[in-house]
C-alpha cells in the first residue's frame, strides 16, 4: 500500500538521514526531502544534501531556519562552543534545542503543499546519543500533536529507531548503499564528508558502529 502513496525525508545528507532516503525510496512510491539551513556550524552538510538529492534524482526543498540559531546556542550553532561530551549528566554541547520538534513541524507543513502524508526522520533512540528529541515517546507525541494541529493523518517513519549504528549501516548494505553511504555523506561535525575527522563524537559512534559490522560480515564470509 505505500508503493502508492508520497513521502518527505527530513535530510540532512549525513549517514541516518541518507539511508533513510534509501529506505524510502524502496518503501514509497514518490519521495521529496527537505533540508534545513539554520547557520549550523558545518555548512558542508548543506551542499552535501543538495548534492545527493540530485544524484538520487528527488525534489529537494532547502527552508531557511535561522530563527532557529539565534534561539538555539549550541555547538552546532556557535563557533564559539566547543564540542564535547556530556559529562556527569550534563546535556551534550551539540544538542540543539527544539531542533527536531521545528524540523518536523516545518516538513509537516511543507507535506501538505506537496500532498504527501508520509515524513521519515533518522533519529534513534537506541544511539540517541543522549539527545530528548530522539526518543520514541517524543516521535509518537508529536505525530499526533501535529495531525491534532492541521486536522491531517500523517504517519512519521522511524525506520533507524531501535538499531545502533552497526545495525545502521546493516540497512545500508542490505539496501545496496553502503559504499555510497561512506563516501557521500557528512556526519562529521566538523564537516568533513565521508569518514570524517575521527575525533569528534559523531566519527566515533559512526566509526565505531561500521568497524563492528565490517568485522561481523568478515567473520560470516570465513
Amino acid at each position: 500500500m505505500l508503493k502508492d502513496e508520497k513521502a518527505i525525508v527530513v535530510f540532512s545528507g549525513g549517514q541516518d538521514s541518507t539511508t533513510c532516503l534509501f529506505w524510502a525510496l524502496k518503501t514509497f512510491k514518490e519521495v521529496e526531502v527537505v533540508t534545513f539551513n539554520y547557520n549550523q556550524r558545518h555548512k558542508n552538510e548543506i551542499e552535501c544534501a543538495k548534492a545527493i538529492a540530485q544524484e538520487v534524482n528527488v525534489r529537494h526543498h532547502l527552508l531557511d531556519m535561522h530563527l532557529l540559531n539565534q534561539l538555539a546556542p549550541s555547538a552546532l550553532t556557535r563557533n564559539d562552543i566547543d564540542i564535547k561530551d556530556g559529562g556527569d549528566g550534563e546535556q551534550l554541547s551539540t544538542f540543539v534545542p527544539g531542533r527536531n520538534l521545528i524540523f518536523l513541524s516545518f516538513a509537516a507543513v511543507l507535506a501538505s503543499q506537496v500532498n504527501a502524508k508520509h515524513m521519515i526522520t533518522g533519529v534513534s533512540e537506541t544511539d540517541f546519543s543522549g539527545y530528548p528529541d530522539c526518543r520514541d515517546a517524543f516521535i509518537k507525541s508529536l505525530n499526533v500533536t501535529i495531525n491534532l494541529s492541521m486536522d491531517q493523518e500523517f504517519v512519521i517513519h522511524t525506520p533507524l529507531m531501535w538499531l545502533d549504528k552497526e545495525e545502521t549501516w546493516k540497512l545500508a548494505d542490505e539496501l545496496d548503499v553502503l559504499d555510497y553511504v561512506r563516501e557521500k555523506t557528512l556526519t562529521c561535525y566538523e564537516g568533513v564528508i565521508g569518514d570524517g575527522c575521527g575525533e569528534c563524537p559523531a566519527c566515533k559512534l559512526r566509526k565505531n558502529g561500521l568497524e563492528k559490522y565490517l568485522a561481523s560480515q568478515k567473520g560470516v564470509k570465513e
